[in-house]
């Protein structure tokens, strides 16, 4: 691969936003450089394994990871706990319990209908199923040739891109579930977000509770007014 080939998918992969797929990168440099370019997949994926052999080679903090179907930088590990320190949790994305919980359900089971998730959480999923619709975390596939035709839901590249997945077929298997929810480091983990979760929820009631005061004061005053006219 020429390396001014190289440097120009390195530029590509770093200041796309999304994961830049094969045919993204292909498209970008055939535009440019005209359609006779010759360029193909196997070559990009040569070319970020040379990249990240020489991040590497160099002691860099970043990586180039497939993920979704195309291509990303991202922080390595090893350095991603004091990056993660500068992000608090409460920046992030948060998905509720419910919702992960239906995520979950339809990653391993899908494509799946709202009834046959009904029936596996027990309860109605209406609101949890929009909102991860909202999120472009599952999106709808078609309709289920049974009676009613109900409609089919799948997860999304953006499901894929949201937990640094490759495929589904990199979700862990049951039996991997089961091992990680025995690892310490997991459930010391676990019991810092929950306890975010927990510090949120208190800040979240205090701040009705001002509200609530103010609105009562507010009225307070306002009888106070109309008696004295």
């Amino acid at each position: 691969m020429d390396s001014i080939y190289k440097a120009v998918i390195e530029a590509l992969i770093f200041a796309s936003d999304d994961p830049i797929t094969p045919a993204e990168i292909t498209t970008a440099i055939m535009s440019i450089d005209g359609s006779d370019t010759e360029i193909t997949a196997d070559d990009i994926e040569a070319t970020v394994d040379e990249l990240n052999a020489s991040y590497d080679q160099h002691g860099n903090a970043f990586t180039i990871l497939k993920i979704a179907h195309g291509y990303v930088h991202a922080t390595k590990p090893d350095q991603a706990k004091y990056v993660g320190y500068l992000s608090s949790e409460k920046s992030k994305r948060r998905l509720s319990q419910a919702a992960l919980e239906t995520l979950a359900i339809i990653a391993y089971k899908q494509p799946l209908t709202k009834p046959e998730l009904e029936m596996i959480r027990g309860v109605n999923s209406d609101y949890t199923l929009n909102t991860l619709l909202e999120k472009n975390l599952v999106t709808i596939q078609g309709r289920a040739e049974t009676v009613g035709r109900p409609l089919l839901y799948i997860t999304t590249d953006e499901f894929l891109k949201y937990f640094g997945l490759r495929t589904i077929s990199d979700l862990p298997k049951p039996r991997e579930i089961e091992e990680i929810m025995k690892d310490e480091d997991f459930l010391e983990q676990k019991r810092r977000i929950m306890m975010n979760g927990v510090e949120e929820t208190a800040e979240e009631e205090e701040v009705q509770r001002e509200l609530e005061l103010e609105e009562n004061e507010m009225e307070t005053d306002t009888e106070n007014e109309t008696t004295i006219e």
